[in-house]
């Protein structure tokens, strides 16, 4: 099966949806301009139940020294992704720091934003591709924009890989199809309103991957 990362979970619902649902990561976005952001205090006692079931995803932007050390330190993830303008220098400061593993989410909108690509496999766990935010968007992701997902088909890449950007129970199956993705990343797609997961929305996510 197509391995599915729940992102941006902030009630013990949603969370026991994506696990009920055989989410294989749940992630927690720690970064205070997102309509999902929680504090790693209290992202580490809403996801100890996750531990063990699916890997707990730490997701930052440009994130500082500090920040990623009480991370770490609190909330112990499993991975920590890095949604930001991060270097692949950054990326191995991160791991040092933390002891987690490296998502690296690279924003595409055409076949040239692959080109990066390569040169962060040897400092990753994963890579995501995920659709580039719209003009003036205060956001990096989670807004529910997609990519053309053909931009995908045929490509290879030495590290396993997320799909992102737009995707909804609805869709997802399409986008598996036309992309090849080993993985997919959804977070938009499963809310009643921006940063309102929805465990109905979740269930039927999953529902669609499986069946796909």
């Amino acid at each position: 099966m197509t391995s599915v990362k729940i992102c941006g979970l902030t009630t013990p619902e949603t969370l026991d949806a994506a696990l009920t649902g055989g989410a294989a990561f749940v992630g927690a976005v720690v970064f205070p301009k997102s309509p999902r952001h929680i504090d790693p205090l209290h992202a580490a006692t809403l996801f100890e139940r996750a531990r063990g079931k699916a890997k707990i995803v730490a997701v930052t932007v440009d994130a500082d020294d500090l920040l990623l050390t009480g991370i770490a330190l609190v909330l112990k993830p499993d991975l920590i992704q890095l949604h930001g303008s991060e270097t692949p220098a950054r990326a191995e400061r991160v791991r040092t720091l933390t002891g987690a593993g490296i998502i690296k989410a690279l924003p595409i909108r055409t076949h040239e934003d692959f080109a990066g690509a390569e040169a962060w496999e040897p400092f990753v766990d994963h890579l995501m591709f995920d659709a580039r935010p719209p003009e003036g968007s205060r956001l990096p992701g989670g807004v529910g924009a997609r990519f053309d997902w053909t931009l995908l088909a045929d490509r290879a890449f030495r590290r396993p890989w997320f799909l992102a950007g737009g995707l909804t129970p609805d869709n997802v199956a399409d986008a598996l199809r036309v992309s090849g993705a080993p993985m997919v990343d959804v977070s938009s797609g499963v809310e009643s309103a921006p940063g309102v997961k929805d465990p109905a929305l979740i269930a039927a996510f999953l529902e669609a991957v499986r069946s796909a």
